[in-house]
Parts: C-alpha cells; sequence; structure tokens
C-alpha cells in the first residue's frame, strides 16, 4: 500500500505544479544560412499551455491516492 501513497504524493505534485506554473516556455534555435564560416540562426519561441482541469484533477486523484493508501496500512 506504500506504493499507493507514492503514487498519490506524485500526482499531488504534478497536479499543484499544473497549477502554479500554468505553462511551458522554451526556445527553438535553427540554422537559417550556413555559408562558409558565417552561420545566421533563426531563434523561435514556443509556449505550451496547461489546461487547469487537469491540474486540479491530477491534485484530487492524488489526493486520493494517498488517503486510500493510508487507510489501507
Amino acid at each position: 500500500m506504500r506504493d499507493m501513497v507514492v503514487v498519490g504524493v506524485l500526482l499531488a505534485v504534478l497536479g499543484l505544479g499544473t497549477l502554479i506554473f500554468g505553462q511551458i516556455r522554451y526556445t527553438e534555435t535553427e540554422p537559417v544560412v550556413k555559408a562558409g564560416p558565417i552561420q545566421i540562426d533563426k531563434k523561435e519561441s514556443h509556449v505550451i499551455s496547461l489546461p487547469t482541469v487537469g491540474g486540479v484533477v491530477l491534485l484530487i486523484a492524488g489526493l486520493g491516492f494517498v488517503f486510500v493508501g493510508m487507510r489501507r496500512n
């Protein structure tokens, strides 16, 4: 039953992180021109939005796993 508690804590932390941060941002760099020693790069920013409902579901499921796992001990 300890495994269920660990999984519950991980889900709860993941759900809380989703609610706190809300989105993931990263920058992608790709070469546009390569001519001998000269190189021109293009940087493009991307944003991945994390749904609030998903964070709430993960948090509730994680807390449920923790309570069920602790109750069975």
